[in-house]
């Protein structure tokens, strides 16, 4: 009889486990998921409209390059402090409130007329987007547990890939047509801002900050998963202080690799409209068409990575293979071959970096205690968003001077193949904390 209660206990445990498992999946992933496409749209639609903008307003690539990259300084900025309000504050609220802030500025940005009024809106809409994918992250934190991490880190991120995917056909099209005598980037802009404005006000009363508020959950069901979390929190091999964690040599080591991965990612971002184009004879629309392809490609090999390394409980290489492949996609680019189909299947090689992301962004939050992983999470995403500044710069600044992309990718290439390497050299666990 006894063996018999016992087995009951555990079957009805797991049943609670798993049922409140999938709640939690359903209830939150589609919502983030769709935030998450809505903040990318609204931060790369300057690649899109660059075709239109940079003719219009007499922009050269190397202004067009600080223009795309300047954002991300006032976003590093407010990286750890957005991150330690998710944590202490409310991640609810904070989703909320700059949702509703960077669609407004974003809709702004469709008024400007000259380079210094470029500059201005793009920095006060990276302060605006600053605490989002950190007070995210740390958010996922509070509901998912160990095991489910990667994939829903997987999930999450994997609207990069399909927020451009979806905006590429609609951003070329808009661009190439004027409505009401504004030109179609300025259209751009702002219809691109109104979906974040409306869906932070929606977010204010969908999410809740942590199981014990949602009234969605059975009670059975939030004292499973809290449980589940407070014990993976104690079972913590790291648990350092904030500040120790800010100097910790894994800290460090990760935020080079995520600079690195970042670097990669935000050159291809910006400036792959502009390169297709002009390594074809597209028009606008058909940019946009064509630019499906290595996002849609992305949008796969993101979900898998998370899936399959969360299968094996692996990272290190799960991230590092995702970096040799853009690499080799990078230094091929430079051929410049005249057949499309080869030129777009070296491009979807460059998107693949991404798949790194759900990867990478589970290890800090498996590895260090929340108040450490949550400052640590700020640390590595404002020095790697550093990137976002230096890599479409850097390339607009190379292609003025040299006429050509060729240089650019060249950095393109060596900074996946270093990305690689540090991540190689990520240890396998946290070491154990010494008194």
């Amino acid at each position: 009889m006894h063996i018999a209660n016992s087995s009951s206990a555990l079957a009805s445990s797991a049943d609670v486990a798993g049922r409140t498992r999938r709640q939690i999946s359903a209830h939150l992933l589609p919502f983030l998921f769709a935030l998450y496409i809505i903040n990318y749209v609204d931060r790369t639609s300057v690649a899109y409209a660059a075709l239109g903008m940079t003719s219009d307003l007499g922009f050269s690539d190397r202004v067009f390059g600080l223009g795309a990259g300047i954002f991300f300084i006032s976003y590093v900025a407010l990286q750890i402090p957005g991150a330690m309000l998710a944590e202490h504050w409310s991640a609810r609220r904070l989703i909320s409130a700059v949702m509703v802030s960077w669609g407004s500025l974003t809709a702004l940005t469709g008024l400007v007329h000259n380079a210094p009024q470029l500059y201005a809106a793009r920095l006060l809409l990276g302060a605006a987007e600053a605490a989002f994918f950190p007070g995210v992250i740390v958010y996922l934190s509070h509901w998912f547990s160990r095991e489910d991490r990667g994939k829903a880190t997987g999930y999450f991120m994997s609207a990069i890939p399909l927020s451009q995917a979806l905006a590429s056909p609609l951003a070329g099209w808009i661009v190439g047509h004027s409505f009401f005598g504004l030109q179609g980037w300025r259209w751009l802009f702002i219809l691109e801002g109104a979906p974040a404005v409306i869906l932070g006000g929606v977010a204010y009363f969908y999410l809740n900050d942590r199981p014990s508020e949602a009234d969605w959950l059975t009670p059975s069901g939030q004292q499973w998963i809290e449980q589940k979390l407070e014990t993976e929190r104690l079972a913590t091999p790291h648990a350092m202080p904030v500040g120790e964690a800010l100097r910790s040599p894994v800290v460090l080591l990760l935020s080079a690799a995520a600079f690195l991965n970042y670097f990669v990612g935000y050159g291809f971002y910006f400036w792959f409209p502009t390169m297709l184009k002009r390594h074809s004879s597209l028009s606008d629309a058909g940019v946009g068409l064509v630019g499906v392809i290595p996002y849609l490609a992305m949008f796969v090999a993101m979900l898998l990575s998370g899936w399959h390394s969360d299968k094996r409980m692996e990272r290190r290489w799960h991230s590092a293979i995702p970096m040799f492949i853009a690499g080799v996609g990078a230094l091929a680019t430079i051929a410049d071959p005249h057949a499309l189909p080869v030129t777009v299947l070296f491009f979807t090689m460059l998107a693949c970096s991404n798949a790194f992301l759900p990867v990478f962004w589970a290890l800090p939050t498996s590895l260090l205690s929340r108040s450490a992983a949550a400052a640590s999470v700020g640390l590595i995403n404002a020095v790697a968003s550093a990137a976002g500044f230096a890599g479409p710069y850097l390339l607009g600044y190379l292609s003025t001077r040299t006429g050509s992309f060729a240089s650019g990718m060249v950095c393109v290439a060596v900074a996946a193949m270093l990305c690689v390497l540090l991540m190689l050299c990520v240890p396998k666990s946290a070491p154990p904390q010494t008194s």
